[in-house]
This record gives structure tokens, sequence and C-alpha cells, in this order.
């Protein structure tokens, strides 16, 4: 536990062995935490859980901070399972407290936990009074459940976010203003490029709608990783910058090659680029040995990406697949593609690879290129000139 203010402590947990998240779809290489939030007021507040390997750990430690009985009412703004996990634990000890959730939050908790408890069913601009402060419940629908809130303290003035303005980040510093900047970037526009991006006209209305209502924020507390306490409203101008078609001047390459072909034609195509255009940044990944998230997270910021593989079975790569699935389902905008790829017999690669990119609703500019075996510098002239044209 530690303060936040005279108030607000928090009273969650720091897990710096986390290295996948949803199953294995996220990879956390900078582990991540979850937050819990312990108001105490005229009346006292617990703000969602931990993840359930850790529900015994957080009821014991919370006990030393007060007696449970004491709490008189709990909020979970979101009902997955790394918010809720403890809540059958810390139930059994208090089985009788009011939960404040939305609709759909009850329906969640009754399916993930098949308990009946005492639920609080809220809706935008409902309030609680605790005291000198006010809670003030935010329907956040699809950011990134259909059971998301936000908790607004008044008073205060702290936004208690949830996943929105989150990062998988663990660090015992804890502040915005403590942590290595670059570094809290890079873990924040990861969380948005690989779990919010389906939902980035959510995120822009959501914002606005929070805008409009004219309250101060102090600071911005996520359910993982850093609070926003120094200029907490920059991650808010951030996500709304995020969430409209975002891009940098940057290529991504991705491929999967069985022979080296595939990734010959890479390395000569971002010559052709670069020959070109010197100011535009190309990374080149190998989708088989690359992280995934790390991958999706250069496509969010490229304005351009070309997805490679060598023809197999009348097919493509496993990882070239894989990878175009998450594509697919991130949903991004604002993106051109084209695709290429050496084969030996049919080549079907090129057009499997552009129809995913079409469904995928990235602007295919071409039908790609691909070369026959291993490519002959004749061919790797026209990977060369295909780079060029990319650009042109």
């Amino acid at each position: 536990m530690f303060k936040i203010t005279d108030t607000v402590s928090w009273v969650g947990k720091i897990d710096w062995e986390l290295n996948k998240f949803h199953g294995d779809e996220y990879s956390t290489h900078k582990g991540s935490s979850y937050n819990s939030y312990l108001i105490r007021d005229e009346k006292t507040v617990l703000i969602d859980t931990v993840w359930q390997p850790f529900s015994q750990e957080f009821v014991t430690n919370l006990k030393k901070e007060i007696d449970l009985k004491e709490i008189d009412y709990i909020i979970m703004n979101h009902s997955e399972i790394d918010h809720s996990g403890a809540l059958c634990e810390l139930m059994e000890e208090i089985p009788n407290t009011p939960i404040y959730c939305t609709k759909k939050g009850v329906s969640i908790i009754k399916g993930i936990h098949h308990k009946q408890f005492n639920f609080v069913e809220v809706k935008t601009g409902d309030t609680l009074d605790i005291g000198k402060n006010k809670l003030i419940f935010v329907e956040a629908t699809m950011l990134h459940w259909p059971d998301s809130m936000m908790t607004y303290m008044s008073g205060e003035n702290i936004l208690f976010s949830n996943d929105a303005f989150g990062q998988h980040y663990a660090s015992e510093l804890m502040y915005n203003d403590k942590v290595d900047r670059e570094e809290l970037y890079n873990e924040a526009i990861k969380y948005y490029a690989n779990i919010l991006t389906p939902f980035s006209k959510f995120v822009v209305k959501k914002i606005e709608e929070v805008v409009s209502l004219n309250i101060p924020i102090n600071m911005i507390c996520p359910s993982h990783g850093i609070i926003w306490k120094e200029d907490p409203l920059q991650i808010v101008t951030q996500y709304m910058e995020w969430a409209k078609g975002y891009q940098e001047n940057q290529i991504t390459i991705i491929y999967d090659t069985m022979w080296n072909g595939t990734r010959r034609m890479a390395e000569v195509i971002a010559e052709g680029i670069k020959s070109v255009d010197k100011d535009v940044v190309i990374k080149i990944y190998n989708s088989a040995k690359k992280d995934k998230n790390d991958i999706i997270t250069e496509v969010f910021k490229s304005k351009m990406i070309l997805v490679g593989s060598s023809t197999i079975n009348n097919g493509i790569l496993s990882s070239t697949a894989a990878i175009l699935e998450m594509i697919k389902g991130l949903k991004f905008i604002n993106k051109k593609a084209a695709a290429f790829g050496a084969y030996g017999w049919s080549g079907e690669g090129n057009k499997i690879i552009t129809e995913q990119l079409k469904e995928a609703k990235f602007e295919v500019i071409n039908d790609g290129i691909k070369a026959l075996w291993n490519p002959d510098e004749d061919a790797l002239a026209q990977c060369r000139k295909f780079g060029e044209e990319l650009v042109k």
C-alpha cells in the first residue's frame, strides 16, 4: 500500500514476472501491475481488485490496512479476470457489501465467477456520496469490454479510468513524472495498438464526452501501470491523436521465409525505398522470430506496410497468416499496403496476402511482386524498382 492522497491509497499488486497476458496473446516485456484503490472518506470504498493468482495475497494485505468490514462499497469498473480475480476471495469475508458496476458488468461477473453478489447497477451520471467527495460513474462501453466504466472522484478530482490510459509496465516508482518517459510511452502506445485500436471511434466519442463535462482532473489512475500525476491530460491528448488514423513517416516490412529468398526481397525493396526517400523510417521484421505484439505496434505507427511470405502448400507460412489475422482483427485505418514473396511451384502467396490485406481494409496499392526460387540479380533489380515505385 502507498498513499496517493490523504484520502486515496493504492492497494494493488506489481507483477514483476509477468511476460504474457490475455493467455499468450500479449507480451509484457516490462511486467505489469493490477491497480486497486482504497478510498477512506466518511465512507470507505474499494475500486477493483487484482488478478486471481494474487487473490489470497491481496486480501491478506488488505486486512493489514483496514478491517474489511469497514469497506462500505466495492466498485468494479471492469469485470475481466485481471480486475475481478480477487472478488470471490474478498466476498467470502464481506458477503453483503454492495458491488457497484454497469448492468453488463453484473452479467459478466456472474458469467465468470458463477456467484450472486449484492450488485448495484449504475449508468453514466449516477453518483455515490461518500462524504467530502462524491463518486460519479461514466460508462465506457467497448473501452475495451461492453461492461467497462470509469469512476470520477470529485473533490480530489481523480479519474479512475480502468483500462483506458493504462500500460503493462511494472515500476515501484508508479508515477509518470518518476519513470523514464520514453519507456512509459513505448508501453502506452503498445497497449493502445494491441488492445484499443479496434475501438478508436469509441475512444474519440468518450473523450469528447468527458471533456464536455468540463471537470478538473488532477490525476488519472488506470488499472494497469503508471499513474498519470504530472500533467495527467497529456495521455488523453495522446489518445485522441492515436484514435484518429494515427501514422508516422514509417514503412514496416513484415516477412517470413523458407530459404531466405523472401528475406532478400524484403531487404532490397527497403533499399529501393530508401534510395528515393531518405527520411522515411523503414523497419523490417521476420514474423516468425520477432514478438508479434511489437510488430503490431510498428504497424500501428506506419503509413504503409509490406507483407511477404514464401508460398507453401498453395498457401502462406504460418507466422505470416497469424500476423495477418491479428492485423485484420485490429481494424487499422488510414494505411496502405502491398505483398511480396518468393515461390517455387504455384506462387499463390501474393494473392492470398493481398486478399487478406484488403479484408483488413488496407489500401492495397498494387498486385505486389514475386520472385521464382532464389531471386537472381534481375529479380532483385525488380524488387529495388518496386521499392522506388512504392514511394512515388
